[in-house]
């Protein structure tokens, strides 16, 4: 038997997502590319990770007596605020290890996406652009609207910092910077700053993520071992 082979469970099948096999335990690797879309579709051409087809696979996944641990590669655009922090919040409530790698870019509602998984890695060329809270479309010019702005911006802030080492006042600092992108507020950084400033938890690319989610499994499953000896 080769070390990896396809999913032969009864696990939905999910486009960018496949299941390996190995003797270290059985992962399903789930690819977030594209903007995360919310309630309204995206036009076509654009690519897109639906968060309706997500959340069923993700309460599969933890159901799953198949699946030891689970491996979320990112590489985002951005998307509906909303859904992103729906699919970030369930991954942060899942027990089975998890660990996150971005590929390329994480931005916006992908670096919250990034901190859910229980450990989280970045490749050094990669990015990670934070900035406000913003809508497209008409908003309504009264001072609700924007106090909604900051309490969205107030929740994500506090999502990403309760899940990885970065403060509070230094994520509001990246938000807001005047002088780094042309057309925006907000900050772009790689990967070592991602790592500098807490909210990503290592440099290091496929093998490094893989290899820490394969010590995860080993040490969920001498736990679970543990219980059930003390059990009988």
């Amino acid at each position: 038997m080769t070390n990896q082979e396809k999913n032969t469970s009864d696990s939905p099948a999910c486009d960018g997502s496949v299941v390996t096999k190995s003797a270290d335990g059985k992962i399903h690797c789930l690819s977030i590319i594209g903007q995360i879309e919310g309630h309204y579709i995206l036009p076509e051409g654009q690519k897109a990770t639906k968060y309706e087809h997500l959340i069923p696979l993700l309460v599969d996944i933890e159901e799953s007596n198949e699946i030891d641990g689970l491996l979320i590669v990112l590489n985002t655009m951005g998307g509906d605020v909303e859904a992103g922090l729906a699919l970030a919040e369930m991954i942060a409530s899942m027990k089975k290890p998890t660990v996150s790698l971005v590929l390329g870019g994480g931005h916006s509602i992908g670096v919250p996406l990034a901190a859910s998984a229980k450990r989280s890695f970045i490749v050094p060329s990669a990015t990670m652009t934070i900035h406000p809270v913003r809508i497209n479309g008409l908003v309504i010019g009264v001072p609700q609207t924007f106090h909604y702005f900051d309490e969205m911006q107030k929740r994500i802030i506090s999502f990403i910092c309760d899940h990885s080492k970065a403060s509070p006042e230094k994520i509001r600092e990246l938000m807001m910077r005047p002088d780094e992108l042309a057309t925006d507020v907000g900050s772009i950084i790689d990967g070592d700053e991602a790592v500098k400033y807490g909210i990503i938890d290592k440099v290091g690319g496929l093998y490094d993520s893989l290899y820490e989610l394969k010590q995860m499994i080993k040490k969920s499953r001498s736990t679970q071992n543990g219980t059930s000896r003390k059990l009988s």
